[in-house]
């Protein structure tokens, strides 16, 4: 599992934000399927990010369609229905505010 505060199972209306250094953050609207091991998969249009626990790290894998453009580890903090997680190499900041639980599968 992501954290003991890990929210229910299910698939998810959410927001991410994204700040890359000093900049302000963006935000837009993504769907989460968190599973009931904890993985989340992140859908923005044809871009995913797939994010699984490794360790006390959140192992980030981000595909376009079906190919790996990106992957990396990053300290992560779960509070309340919010995760908050930082690519330390590019110092880029991600915050993922799950919102309405959706009981449909998608």
């Amino acid at each position: 599992m992501l954290s003991m505060t890990a929210p229910t199972a299910g698939y998810y209306d959410a927001r991410l934000c994204v700040a890359v250094s000093n900049t302000p953050q963006r935000c837009g609207p993504v769907t989460v399927d968190l599973d009931d091991v904890g993985q989340l998969l992140v859908h923005i249009s044809d871009i995913a990010y797939r994010l699984e626990v490794h360790g006390e790290q959140l192992g980030v894998t981000l595909f376009h369609g079906n190919m790996q453009i990106d992957g990396f580890f990053a300290p992560y903090q779960w509070t309340g229905s919010q995760l908050q997680f930082t690519d330390v190499e590019k110092s880029t900041r991600y915050e993922l505010r799950l919102g309405t639980r959706r009981f449909d599968a998608p």
